[in-house]
């Protein structure tokens, strides 16, 4: 037999034994009946044991490795055949005495001496009974010791616990059995062959996979019935431990299986494309890495970009992530890091083409022409963040292109109306499926430079959701201290945006939040008066229709009596967006007719204007007549320009109780209760008795009333409109006024000067009355403006009776 069939005392253990060693008959009852009749010697040789521990009735192979044991096993062969195993409390130790070994351990009998061909010497020994050492009596050629028996206390037969601890051993033997692939399944046949008890015992607790302390411990316990049960929780512990091992083998097995199967798939897709012409997996890699070589970046940005790319080649192509991480590379190879258009600082050709596509605007073209002129003399600069703002169809989007082209940069273009979602700012980070940059770094990389003219529309109609405030975003974008690193969340690397132009449109400033508000260099952009619409109808309007509608300039031409007709007839607005579609309706008509091959005049007539267009859509508000004292005329600011109102005030006998009528907001009730305050409080210096104030029901009124009104503007107008009902005192003619009023009498400043100037010259207006504080935005205002009006400034309300009224009484009736 071979000898690696067994194991040496040297280095023993139960593990060893092979899976196809020669079997030796189990113990049956009748065995160990006899065995425990037999006595044990009052001497033994002792043979000690290195690495595990022999049991009663526990057949064990022995290799002898020793020149004692050799000795001590042809000596025992030669006689009884019986010996004492005792393990060794320490392995190290060559030539152990009684101290070195433990007290307790098992008569043997030899079964079977087998000389290996490498002359050790092999022995199959089974155990018997437990002993306990005495004394040493020898200890040369081998040791000799005197020793007691020991008894163990057995339960009784009809011991139904001690049954059940039997039981569960055995099936959690045939369990551990089955769950470790070390051992042979022939083991679960011969645990279910074992009939008795305690050698089922005892044959386990040989076989466990525990260390010699812990089959000591077992040993040495005296009662079967407790080391069945100690025994049964080793081998719980065992059998849990062996289940959670080959849970982990099974996960980790099919792990390796999934990724094999992967990886022999994505072989097989690589062949495929291959095959079809198609760019595999490595050769897209290989062309990201030669084109990141042409790239102008930075150490940090081309480390990196490395690093993501060798993430991507760790990637399963077929997971959702590998699609993200491709998208990232790709848009880290798109941005246009470092790349910057050469500015053209040629002054002069910009003025021209700022004049050119633009008519008016004058502050903003001077603001871009002195960076322009500063960029010429530094080289380099941050560029500004302007925000033009005022009414719609003014020309403010459309400004952006021309200011693109006068300084020779590319031009983009964001609408922000409605945006509500701060990751259109900031872009989505990349653990989301389906993840993209912001809209900023994606008009970036449309752009493909880094200092483009970016136009951020709308501002003022961004809103907030649960998703975030886009507004607080826009802060690092606006603020030139931070848009040098800007962060996305797609990018997740700082992205200088310090040389891009950003131009922002608003129709009303109040709406911007005040932070955003700050961060920009704000530029209003007022409405056009009736000349300049007519200039630039015809100078740009009309040649632009016309080349839209398959024209040209010789079929058709608009005097300047007709535009204005067009102007003040056909549209009410600031800017010259309705003037443009009523131009085009026209233009449409002498197309018909071109195309109809009919006659039509090229210099149509004001008749022939009305037949076309249809009748007026608007009539101008002109200055209502002095007749009726009460009625004046007031100024107003509306989103699509200035306009003049009437504030009426009527009185009647009562109470004099205030009713106020005409769709007006809080604000503007309040002027005028602050007027009738003033009234009351001043009706000596006004000439008003205080009988008639108090027995005076007073009604204020501003006529379309569907249209709502609001502002603290028209509170002069009112305090005006109530002395002359009260006095009967005539307004003066062809007169308009605007200011807010105090208790004290003050008149304050209001806005929307130029817009307000324009609506009174439109309607007539000789002498308009403002407040001191309004002069320097009147002398802001282009000198052809103010033709034909005269400016009255006040700062006390007084002062605005006496320029406003007149001494003559007038009629309160028709």
């Amino acid at each position: 037999m071979d000898s690696k069939l067994y194991i040496g005392i040297d280095n023993l253990s139960a593990s060893g034994i092979e899976d196809d060693a020669e079997l030796i008959p189990l113990l049956t009852p009748e065995d160990e009946e006899e065995m425990n009749k037999e006595d044990v010697p009052e001497q033994l040789p002792i043979l000690p044991l290195r690495n595990t521990v022999l049991f009663p009735g526990v057949v064990v192979p022995v290799t002898a490795g020793r020149d004692t044991s050799i000795a001590l096993i042809k000596a025992a062969n030669q006689g009884s055949k019986t010996i004492g195993v005792v393990g060794q409390r320490d392995a190290a130790v060559e030539n152990p005495s009684m101290e070195d070994l433990y007290p307790i351990g098992t008569v043997a009998k030899i079964l079977r001496v087998l000389q290996m061909p490498d002359g050790n010497t092999t022995i199959i020994i089974q155990g018997k009974k437990r002993f306990h050492l005495s004394e040493m009596v020898q200890t040369e050629p081998f040791l000799v010791a005197k020793v007691r028996e020991l008894v163990e206390t057995r339960p009784n037969t009809n011991d139904a616990e001690f049954t059940a601890i039997v039981d569960g051993i055995k099936e959690l033997a045939l369990k551990i059995i089955k769950v470790n692939p070390n051992l042979p399944s022939e083991a679960s046949f011969a645990i279910q062959n074992i009939q008795s008890g305690s050698f089922l015992i005892n044959f386990v607790s040989s076989n466990l996979n525990l260390t010699v302390i812990e089959k000591q411990e077992l040993l040495e316990l005296g009662d079967l019935k407790e080391r069945a049960l100690r025994t049964l929780k080793l081998m719980n512990l065992e059998h849990q431990r062996l289940e959670l091992k080959n849970d982990i083998q099974s996960k980790v097995r099919s792990d390796l299986d999934q990724q094999q199967r992967e990886y022999f798939l994505q072989q097989q897709m690589r062949t495929i494309q291959e095959e079809l012409g198609g760019v595999s997996y490595e050769q897209e890699i290989a062309q990201m890495r030669e084109t990141a070589k042409t790239k102008v970046w930075s150490t940090e940005i081309a480390n990196h970009f490395e690093k993501e790319v060798s993430k991507l080649q760790r990637m399963n192509s077929q997971v959702a992530e590998y699609t993200i991480q491709r998208n990232y590379l790709e848009l880290l190879l798109d941005l246009p890091f470092n790349i910057f258009s050469e500015d053209a600082l040629d002054l002069k050709a910009a003025q021209e083409i700022l004049d050119r596509d633009h008519y008016g605007l004058q502050e903003v073209k001077r603001r871009i022409v002195e960076h322009l002129a500063v960029l010429k003399l530094r080289g380099d600069m941050k560029s500004p963040i302007l925000c033009l703002y005022g009414p719609p169809g003014v020309g403010k989007t459309s400004l952006g292109k021309s200011i693109a082209e006068a300084m020779g940069r590319k031009y983009v273009r964001m609408s922000l109306g409605g945006l509500r979602d701060e990751a259109e700012i900031r872009g989505h980070r990349k653990t989301y499926i389906g993840a993209m940059p912001g809209r900023i770094i994606s008009q970036i990389k449309k752009a493909e430079t880094s200092n483009p003219v970016f136009v951020l529309d709308e501002i003022d109609k961004v809103s907030y959701s649960s998703q975030g405030d886009p507004s607080s975003a826009l802060l690092e974008v606006l603020d030139p201290e931070q848009n040098d690193s800007f962060y996305d969340n797609f990018l997740e690397i700082g992205y200088d945006l310090s040389k891009v132009m950003f131009i922002a449109t608003a129709n009303n400033i109040g709406e911007i939040q005040p932070a955003l508000r700050d961060r920009m260099e704000l530029i209003e952009v007022s409405g056009y008066t009736t000349e300049e619409k007519i200039q630039i109808a015809k100078k740009y309007l009309l040649p632009k229709q016309l080349k839209e509608h398959g024209l040209d300039k010789k079929h058709l031409k608009l005097s300047d009596k007709l535009v204005r007709v067009i102007v003040e007839e056909y549209t009410r607005e600031s800017g010259v967006r309705g003037l443009e579609k009523q131009i085009a309706k026209f233009v449409r008509h002498i197309a018909k007719s071109v195309a109809m091959e009919t006659d039509y005049a090229v210099s149509p007539s004001i008749e022939e204007l009305y037949e076309i267009m249809g009748s007026k859509r608007y009539m101008n508000d002109l200055s209502e007549s002095n007749v009726i004292p009460g009625v004046v005329t007031g100024l107003a600011w509306t989103s699509v320009g200035g306009a003049i109102l009437f504030i009426e005030a009527s009185l009647s006998k009562g109470k004099g109780s205030l009713t106020i009528t005409g769709n007006l907001g809080n604000v503007m009730k309040e002027s005028a209760s602050i007027a009738l305050a003033f009234i009351r409080s001043h009706h000596d210096e006004l000439g008003i008795p205080m009988e008639k104030i108090e027995g005076t029901n007073i009604h204020i009124h501003v006529p379309e009333g569907a249209t709502p009104k609001d502002g603290p503007s028209a509170g002069i107008t009112m305090l005006t409109a109530l002395v002359s009902a009260f006095t009967s005192r005539k307004v003066r003619a062809n007169l308009a006024m605007s200011g807010e009023i105090t208790l004290r009498g003050k008149v304050l400043p209001v806005g929307g000067i130029k817009e307000k100037l324009l609506a009174a010259k439109r309607s007539g207006i000789k002498q308009i009355i403002l407040s001191e504080q309004n002069k320097k935005d009147v002398e802001a205002i282009e000198p052809e403006y103010l033709k034909g009006v005269k400016f009255t400034y006040v700062s006390r309300m007084s002062q605005v009776i006496d320029q406003s009224l007149l001494k003559q009484k007038g009629s309160n009736s028709l």
